[in-house]
Protein backbone atom coordinates (compact mmCIF):
# COMPACT_ATOMS: atom_id res chain seq x y z
CA UNK A 1 0.00 0.00 0.00
CA UNK A 2 1.23 3.61 -1.27
CA UNK A 3 1.29 5.94 1.54
CA UNK A 4 -0.36 8.77 -0.26
CA UNK A 5 -0.55 12.40 1.08
CA UNK A 6 -2.36 14.31 -1.28
CA UNK A 7 -4.73 17.71 -1.62
CA UNK A 8 -6.92 18.29 -4.24
CA UNK A 9 -8.68 21.97 -5.42
CA UNK A 10 -11.34 22.58 -7.80
CA UNK A 11 -13.82 25.34 -8.61
CA UNK A 12 -16.20 24.14 -6.36
CA UNK A 13 -13.94 23.48 -3.43
CA UNK A 14 -10.89 21.48 -1.94
CA UNK A 15 -10.43 18.32 -0.30
CA UNK A 16 -7.31 16.59 1.24
CA UNK A 17 -5.58 13.08 2.47
CA UNK A 18 -3.20 12.83 5.16
CA UNK A 19 -2.58 15.45 8.11
CA UNK A 20 -2.72 19.05 7.03
CA UNK A 21 1.08 19.83 8.41
CA UNK A 22 2.83 17.18 7.24
CA UNK A 23 5.51 18.92 5.22
CA UNK A 24 7.61 17.46 1.79
CA UNK A 25 10.34 18.16 -0.55
CA UNK A 26 8.72 19.82 -3.70
CA UNK A 27 11.52 18.44 -5.59
CA UNK A 28 11.33 19.33 -9.48
CA UNK A 29 7.88 21.16 -8.57
CA UNK A 30 10.34 24.04 -7.53
CA UNK A 31 11.79 24.33 -11.74
CA UNK A 32 7.91 25.55 -11.77
CA UNK A 33 7.99 28.20 -9.20
CA UNK A 34 11.75 29.62 -10.69
CA UNK A 35 9.52 29.69 -13.87
CA UNK A 36 6.53 31.28 -12.45
CA UNK A 37 8.92 34.26 -10.86
CA UNK A 38 10.70 34.45 -14.13
CA UNK A 39 7.29 35.42 -15.72
CA UNK A 40 6.67 37.66 -12.79
CA UNK A 41 9.97 39.39 -13.33
CA UNK A 42 9.61 39.63 -17.01
CA UNK A 43 5.82 41.14 -16.30
CA UNK A 44 7.74 43.93 -13.95
CA UNK A 45 10.41 44.44 -17.03
CA UNK A 46 12.79 43.43 -15.00
CA UNK A 47 14.22 40.06 -17.46
CA UNK A 48 14.74 39.53 -21.19
CA UNK A 49 13.32 35.96 -21.56
CA UNK A 50 15.10 35.71 -25.31
CA UNK A 51 18.31 37.77 -24.71
CA UNK A 52 20.95 35.89 -24.61
CA UNK A 53 22.85 35.35 -20.50
CA UNK A 54 25.99 37.08 -20.36
CA UNK A 55 29.31 35.15 -21.02
CA UNK A 56 26.85 32.46 -22.37
CA UNK A 57 24.99 30.94 -25.34
CA UNK A 58 21.69 30.10 -24.43
CA UNK A 59 18.45 32.29 -23.15
CA UNK A 60 16.27 31.88 -20.08
CA UNK A 61 13.65 31.06 -22.71
CA UNK A 62 15.69 28.08 -23.45
CA UNK A 63 16.92 27.32 -20.15
CA UNK A 64 13.19 27.50 -18.65
CA UNK A 65 12.29 25.05 -21.60
CA UNK A 66 15.23 22.82 -21.51
CA UNK A 67 15.82 23.68 -24.97
CA UNK A 68 19.84 24.88 -24.06
CA UNK A 69 21.39 21.45 -24.84
CA UNK A 70 23.25 21.16 -21.59
CA UNK A 71 24.27 18.43 -19.68
CA UNK A 72 22.75 16.96 -16.61
CA UNK A 73 24.61 16.13 -13.54
CA UNK A 74 21.72 13.60 -12.54
CA UNK A 75 23.93 11.68 -15.57
CA UNK A 76 26.58 11.41 -13.36
CA UNK A 77 27.26 7.48 -11.18
CA UNK A 78 29.33 9.65 -9.23
CA UNK A 79 26.86 11.89 -7.89
CA UNK A 80 24.21 9.21 -6.49
CA UNK A 81 26.77 7.38 -5.07
CA UNK A 82 27.87 10.55 -3.23
CA UNK A 83 24.26 11.69 -2.32
CA UNK A 84 23.80 7.65 -1.03
CA UNK A 85 26.71 8.13 1.19
CA UNK A 86 25.44 11.47 3.16
CA UNK A 87 28.73 13.25 2.42
CA UNK A 88 29.27 16.76 2.07
CA UNK A 89 27.22 18.53 -1.43
CA UNK A 90 29.89 19.46 -3.80
CA UNK A 91 30.36 23.17 -4.54
CA UNK A 92 28.36 24.32 -7.76
CA UNK A 93 31.73 24.73 -9.52
CA UNK A 94 32.90 21.08 -8.53
CA UNK A 95 29.95 20.14 -9.66
CA UNK A 96 30.30 21.50 -13.21
CA UNK A 97 33.83 20.67 -13.31
CA UNK A 98 32.72 16.85 -12.86
CA UNK A 99 30.40 17.20 -15.44
CA UNK A 100 32.79 18.97 -17.96
CA UNK A 101 35.04 15.73 -17.33
CA UNK A 102 32.57 13.23 -17.39
CA UNK A 103 29.78 14.41 -20.27
CA UNK A 104 29.92 16.34 -23.89
CA UNK A 105 29.35 20.05 -22.95
CA UNK A 106 26.96 20.51 -25.13
CA UNK A 107 23.90 17.64 -26.13
CA UNK A 108 21.87 16.73 -29.21
CA UNK A 109 18.36 17.74 -28.85
CA UNK A 110 15.94 18.13 -25.99
CA UNK A 111 17.53 17.44 -22.54
CA UNK A 112 15.87 17.99 -19.41
CA UNK A 113 18.60 19.66 -17.48
CA UNK A 114 18.90 20.44 -13.72
CA UNK A 115 22.10 22.74 -14.66
CA UNK A 116 19.79 24.92 -16.49
CA UNK A 117 17.87 25.49 -14.18
CA UNK A 118 20.53 26.26 -11.43
CA UNK A 119 22.28 29.15 -14.07
CA UNK A 120 18.21 30.15 -14.63
CA UNK A 121 17.90 30.38 -10.95
CA UNK A 122 20.92 32.38 -10.42
CA UNK A 123 20.16 34.70 -13.47
CA UNK A 124 16.87 35.59 -12.13
CA UNK A 125 18.71 36.46 -8.69
CA UNK A 126 21.03 38.82 -10.51
CA UNK A 127 17.84 40.47 -12.10
CA UNK A 128 15.96 41.19 -9.18
CA UNK A 129 18.85 41.32 -6.62
CA UNK A 130 17.30 39.05 -4.34
CA UNK A 131 18.04 35.42 -3.41
CA UNK A 132 15.30 33.00 -4.47
CA UNK A 133 13.90 32.23 -1.33
CA UNK A 134 13.10 35.98 -0.54
CA UNK A 135 12.09 35.96 -4.53
CA UNK A 136 9.34 33.46 -3.66
CA UNK A 137 8.34 35.03 -0.49
CA UNK A 138 7.34 38.06 -2.40
CA UNK A 139 6.21 37.49 -5.21
CA UNK A 140 3.92 33.93 -4.74
CA UNK A 141 3.54 33.17 -0.88
CA UNK A 142 2.73 36.32 0.66
CA UNK A 143 0.60 37.03 -2.69
CA UNK A 144 -1.49 33.85 -2.32
CA UNK A 145 -1.06 33.71 1.37
CA UNK A 146 0.73 30.62 2.02
CA UNK A 147 2.30 29.91 5.09
CA UNK A 148 4.75 26.39 4.40
CA UNK A 149 6.62 27.09 1.53
CA UNK A 150 10.07 27.89 1.66
CA UNK A 151 13.51 27.35 0.26
CA UNK A 152 15.37 24.87 2.13
CA UNK A 153 19.30 25.81 2.48
CA UNK A 154 20.69 22.74 4.84
CA UNK A 155 20.08 20.05 6.16
CA UNK A 156 18.40 21.10 9.25
CA UNK A 157 15.37 22.21 7.27
CA UNK A 158 14.59 19.18 6.27
CA UNK A 159 14.72 17.55 9.38
CA UNK A 160 11.58 18.16 10.47
CA UNK A 161 9.91 17.48 7.01
CA UNK A 162 7.64 14.02 7.10
CA UNK A 163 9.42 10.88 6.10
CA UNK A 164 12.32 10.41 8.61
CA UNK A 165 15.09 9.48 5.81
CA UNK A 166 14.45 13.09 4.83
CA UNK A 167 16.52 14.24 7.98
CA UNK A 168 19.67 12.40 6.53
CA UNK A 169 19.51 14.58 3.37
CA UNK A 170 20.80 17.68 2.54
CA UNK A 171 19.29 19.95 0.00
CA UNK A 172 22.37 21.06 -1.18
CA UNK A 173 22.64 18.48 -3.54
CA UNK A 174 19.47 19.85 -5.35
CA UNK A 175 21.80 22.71 -7.11
CA UNK A 176 18.84 24.68 -8.53
CA UNK A 177 17.39 24.45 -5.13
CA UNK A 178 14.62 22.55 -3.77
CA UNK A 179 11.32 24.37 -1.93
CA UNK A 180 9.62 22.53 1.47
CA UNK A 181 5.81 22.43 1.90
CA UNK A 182 2.55 20.99 2.16
CA UNK A 183 0.31 19.13 -0.24
CA UNK A 184 -2.31 22.08 0.01
CA UNK A 185 0.16 24.91 -0.56
CA UNK A 186 1.59 22.64 -3.52
CA UNK A 187 -1.28 22.69 -4.96
CA UNK A 188 -2.55 26.27 -4.41
CA UNK A 189 0.38 27.58 -6.61
CA UNK A 190 -0.27 25.86 -9.31
CA UNK A 191 -4.27 26.05 -9.15
CA UNK A 192 -3.64 29.91 -8.87
CA UNK A 193 -1.01 30.01 -11.82
CA UNK A 194 -3.88 28.01 -14.07
CA UNK A 195 -6.60 30.30 -13.06
CA UNK A 196 -5.02 33.34 -13.57
CA UNK A 197 -4.38 34.90 -10.36
CA UNK A 198 -0.31 34.73 -10.70
CA UNK A 199 0.07 35.88 -14.02
CA UNK A 200 -1.38 38.11 -17.12
CA UNK A 201 -3.31 35.79 -19.12
CA UNK A 202 -0.74 36.50 -22.23
CA UNK A 203 2.51 35.56 -19.58
CA UNK A 204 0.07 32.09 -19.10
CA UNK A 205 0.26 31.16 -22.35
CA UNK A 206 3.79 31.63 -22.60
CA UNK A 207 4.47 29.03 -20.31
CA UNK A 208 1.99 26.62 -22.03
CA UNK A 209 3.88 26.70 -24.87
CA UNK A 210 5.14 23.26 -24.98
CA UNK A 211 7.57 21.72 -27.43
CA UNK A 212 6.65 18.21 -27.80
CA UNK A 213 8.99 15.75 -26.32
CA UNK A 214 7.76 12.08 -26.79
CA UNK A 215 4.85 9.54 -26.60
CA UNK A 216 3.72 7.55 -24.15
CA UNK A 217 6.07 6.58 -20.84
CA UNK A 218 6.21 2.33 -19.70
CA UNK A 219 4.81 2.11 -16.34
CA UNK A 220 3.14 6.35 -16.15
CA UNK A 221 0.08 7.62 -17.51
CA UNK A 222 1.73 10.17 -19.83
CA UNK A 223 0.38 9.31 -23.98
CA UNK A 224 2.06 12.29 -25.06
CA UNK A 225 4.30 14.82 -23.30
CA UNK A 226 5.63 18.05 -23.80
CA UNK A 227 7.36 20.74 -21.82
CA UNK A 228 6.68 24.76 -21.67
CA UNK A 229 8.26 26.98 -19.03
CA UNK A 230 8.88 24.90 -16.08
CA UNK A 231 6.37 22.79 -16.83
CA UNK A 232 5.23 18.98 -17.74
CA UNK A 233 2.46 19.26 -20.71
CA UNK A 234 0.34 16.40 -21.99
CA UNK A 235 -1.65 13.61 -22.02
CA UNK A 236 -2.59 11.06 -19.36
CA UNK A 237 -4.60 7.92 -20.33
CA UNK A 238 -7.96 8.41 -18.64
CA UNK A 239 -7.79 12.35 -18.05
CA UNK A 240 -6.81 14.51 -20.66
CA UNK A 241 -4.67 17.08 -20.51
CA UNK A 242 -1.97 17.47 -17.67
CA UNK A 243 -0.36 20.64 -16.73
CA UNK A 244 2.24 20.40 -13.36
CA UNK A 245 5.28 18.69 -13.02
CA UNK A 246 6.61 15.10 -11.46
CA UNK A 247 9.60 15.28 -8.79
CA UNK A 248 11.44 13.31 -6.67
CA UNK A 249 14.49 12.50 -4.79
CA UNK A 250 16.35 9.35 -2.64
CA UNK A 251 12.87 9.05 -0.64
CA UNK A 252 9.92 10.52 -2.06
CA UNK A 253 8.24 11.46 -4.79
CA UNK A 254 5.10 13.61 -6.00
CA UNK A 255 2.76 14.62 -9.10
CA UNK A 256 1.47 18.08 -9.15
CA UNK A 257 -0.84 18.50 -11.95
CA UNK A 258 -3.89 20.41 -13.04
CA UNK A 259 -6.35 18.57 -15.35
CA UNK A 260 -8.39 21.34 -17.57
CA UNK A 261 -10.32 18.73 -20.10
CA UNK A 262 -12.12 17.03 -16.50
CA UNK A 263 -15.04 18.56 -14.51
CA UNK A 264 -14.19 21.42 -12.39
CA UNK A 265 -10.51 21.55 -13.71
CA UNK A 266 -9.28 20.10 -10.32
CA UNK A 267 -5.41 20.62 -9.70
CA UNK A 268 -4.00 17.47 -7.38
CA UNK A 269 -0.65 17.32 -5.49
CA UNK A 270 0.16 14.12 -4.48
CA UNK A 271 2.97 13.05 -1.96
CA UNK A 272 4.17 8.87 -1.99
CA UNK A 273 7.01 7.66 -0.06
CA UNK A 274 9.38 6.12 -2.21
CA UNK A 275 10.84 6.74 -6.10
CA UNK A 276 8.20 5.31 -8.34
CA UNK A 277 7.25 8.54 -10.26
CA UNK A 278 4.54 6.72 -12.19
CA UNK A 279 2.80 5.93 -9.10
CA UNK A 280 2.40 9.41 -7.97
CA UNK A 281 1.39 10.43 -11.17
CA UNK A 282 -1.49 7.83 -11.30
CA UNK A 283 -2.71 8.48 -8.18
CA UNK A 284 -2.85 12.19 -9.36
CA UNK A 285 -4.84 10.90 -12.50
CA UNK A 286 -7.44 8.91 -9.68
CA UNK A 287 -8.14 12.05 -7.62
CA UNK A 288 -8.75 14.11 -10.64
CA UNK A 289 -11.12 11.33 -12.36
CA UNK A 290 -12.87 10.29 -9.41
CA UNK A 291 -14.55 13.46 -8.96
CA UNK A 292 -16.50 13.02 -12.26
Amino acid sequence: MVELHASVLTTNGSAASGPPDARFPYWSFTKTIIAICAMKLMQAGRLDLDATLPDQSFSMWELLRHDARLPDYGQLPDYHRAVAGGGLPWTAQDMLDRVATALPARTDGWTYSNIGYMFARDHLQHCADEVFGDMVQRLICRPLGLKTVRLATAQQDFAGLHWPEAANYNPAWVYHGCLIGNAAEAARILHALMSGELLAPSLTRKMLDALPVGGALQGRPWQSCGYGLGLMIGRMQGAGLAIGHTGGGPFSTNAIYHFPDMPNAPTVATFIHGTDEGAAEYQAVRLATGLR
